[in-house]
């Protein structure tokens, strides 16, 4: 009797953990809908006529299948702002990594007066709003002449204090007998530096890298207050934004989400295929000891 009794408590409490087990992942599948719902909806209109756009504007299957929003945008200078935005993104990235690398090994390893007030000044940026460093940016860069040139749009994001802050915390925690086993055999600082401690550190390089890219690849507002006058420097956020506001109300939908898809795609294709290293990126941040 009492061996029969715990077997049905054993199956109720496990029918209990499977029906929360479906109720869970049903909830989590809901919320991944919601998510994906928009960026679905995105790309199916890319491939819809202006018509069935106003008459149909949340179907996710086209009616009829057309390229008309791909070929309009071509007919833009569609091509010269995706050109803009991978060089910037590209010189930015590489930049970065390399400067924020020499900063990172530089505050962790070689020890100077006011290298832990340096540190904590490099992070005290990472507190103010982005927005509300524009317009002395703006100023800065007008009279440096740099307005309306690819050096305005790529010097300041040369070197984050983020990508500091991720290299540092990274090499902080690469052991030191490392560098004074190489010291003994004769290397120096730099020899140190890049034949030991940056192949340890590419765990953190290629999160760097997706960071970068990413960050400036969709970046807005720097190029917004750089580019003035001239419009073959538009990059692509800059210029699907000026193209909607130039159409007003005779916007193309078709045409404006296809450049939206060509943003977001190459984007969401480096998500998908190095994914752990965004997640391992967020981890470097944390302290370590």
């Amino acid at each position: 009797m009492t061996t029969t009794v715990r077997t049905a408590v054993r199956r109720e409490s496990r029918l209990r953990e499977n029906i929360r087990l479906v109720l869970s992942y049903a909830l989590l599948f809901l919320i991944a809908l919601a998510f994906l719902y928009p960026f679905v909806l995105a790309i199916s209109t890319s491939f819809k006529t202006l018509p069935e756009i106003n008459e149909r504007p949340v179907a996710l299957i086209p009616q009829t299948f057309t390229l008309e929003g791909y070929q309009r945008m071509f007919a833009l200078n569609v091509g010269r702002w995706a050109l803009n935005s991978f060089f910037i993104a590209a010189v930015v990235t590489i930049s970065n990594v390399l400067f924020s690398a020499l900063a990172g090994y530089s505050l962790t390893r070689i020890a100077f007066p006011g290298s832990r007030y340096v540190f904590l000044a490099i992070i005290g940026t990472m507190m103010i709003p982005g927005i509300v460093q524009l317009i002395p940016m703006f100023i800065v860069l007008k009279t440096l002449g740099m307005i309306d040139s690819y050096t305005g749009l790529i010097i300041p994001k040369m070197v984050t204090a983020f990508g500091i802050f991720l290299m540092a915390q990274f090499f902080e925690a690469i052991p030191r007998e490392l560098e004074e086993a190489a010291r003994i055999d004769g290397a120096g600082r730099f020899r140190m530096f890049f034949q030991i401690a940056l192949p340890l550190a590419r765990p953190a390089i290629v999160a760097l890298i997706i960071f970068s890219f990413q960050g400036s690849w969709n970046e807005f507002m720097h190029p917004l207050i750089v580019i003035t006058t001239n419009q073959d420097l538009y990059t692509l956020p800059i210029g699907l934004a000026f193209l909607r506001g130039g159409l007003g109300q005779n916007l193309q939908w078709n045409a404006l989400l296809a450049g939206s898809m060509l943003t977001t795609v190459p984007m969401a294709v480096i998500f998908f295929f190095f994914q752990r290293y965004f997640i391992e990126g967020i981890s470097y941040t944390g302290v370590k000891g």
